[in-house]
């Protein structure tokens, strides 16, 4: 497969690893030098140090040829040239990663397959760790439904049940247990109704409602209920007048002012085109402290 990639950052040097690890024939476009010269000297691919929002670019990449784009740069605004570029090219596969969840529809819109910021997977993945600690591992379908690995407790209500049984007496019609994985057997077990669940078995779970604690109850886990009766304790941290989306600002022993400078780009599509916005603004916040 022949393969661009845009961006040589977090997301894109590890994706070229896999990528030329794997066999495939592998541009990479980078706007960075140093960037650009790392990769060159450790990777299996062709490396051209331009910018990818300028068709010549990608047309130099190869793009007549290519199987896929994959844009992984920090701005969305450039994921998106990127991805009408690719469009115009005519590249059959056009992916990127997209960082504010409000322009995933957008990128939908103009024919990308989207990525969501992996570190808001990672960060979502590992409060959940904590949160829900007996789900070896999970998948989200939708707004709410998952798929998710839990082990069967000694204590579980469907340790020692057939399916067909547990799915009569105890496991909501809106759970279906799709494999199980089991000590001693090479491959997992797919599932009947006959199959009686093990304690210490492995089990895939579709839930459309997630795994909840009434869910997990099901598999002996109840340590998920208490994690979840818990929560509320950094609230608890700010003042009680803080809104819920407040923000900790750590304070110095004298006062002084931060100034803080943000900015921002809007994206929109219209019959005429893409548009690009960008707004910058100061604010100043006082911190104080007591010693």
């Amino acid at each position: 497969m022949y393969v661009i990639v845009v961006g040589a950052g977090d997301i894109g040097t590890p994706l070229i690893e896999i990528a030329t690890r794997s066999g495939n024939e592998v541009v990479v476009v980078e706007s960075s030098p140093e960037k650009a010269e790392f990769v060159a000297a450790e990777y299996d691919c062709l490396v051209i140090n331009d910018d990818a929002t300028v068709k010549e670019t990608l047309s130099e990449a190869g793009a007549h040829r290519a199987d896929a784009v994959i844009s992984t740069t920090d701005e969305d605004a450039t994921n998106v040239m990127i991805c009408l570029l690719g469009q115009e090219l005519e590249i059959s596969s056009i992916v990127s990663v997209v960082h504010n969840p409000e322009h995933r529809a957008l990128f939908e819109r103009i024919g990308a397959n989207t990525i969501e910021n992996p570190s808001s997977l990672i960060a979502e993945y590992l409060y959940r760790a904590v949160k829900r600690p007996s789900i070896v591992d999970f998948m989200r379908v939708g707004e709410e439904a998952e798929v998710f690995e839990i082990r069967v407790a000694e204590s579980a209500p469907v340790a020692g049940r057939r399916l067909d049984d547990a799915g009569d007496e105890l496991l909501p019609e809106d759970v279906l247990v799709v494999a199980i994985e089991r000590e001693g057997e090479s491959n997992p077990i797919t599932p009947r109704g006959a199959t009686e669940v093990q304690p210490g078995d492995l089990l895939t779970v579709y839930s459309a409602r997630g795994a909840t604690p009434e869910v997990t109850d099901l598999f002996g886990h109840y340590e998920d209920r208490a994690k979840a009766f818990a929560g509320g304790g950094v609230r608890s941290r700010l003042s009680p007048q803080s809104p819920p989306n407040a923000s900790m600002v750590s304070s110095g022993r004298s006062p002084r002012a931060n100034n803080v400078t943000r900015s921002s780009a809007r994206i929109s599509v219209s019959p005429r085109g893409v548009s690009i916005s960008s707004s910058r603004s100061t604010e100043t916040t006082s911190t104080s402290g007591s010693t």
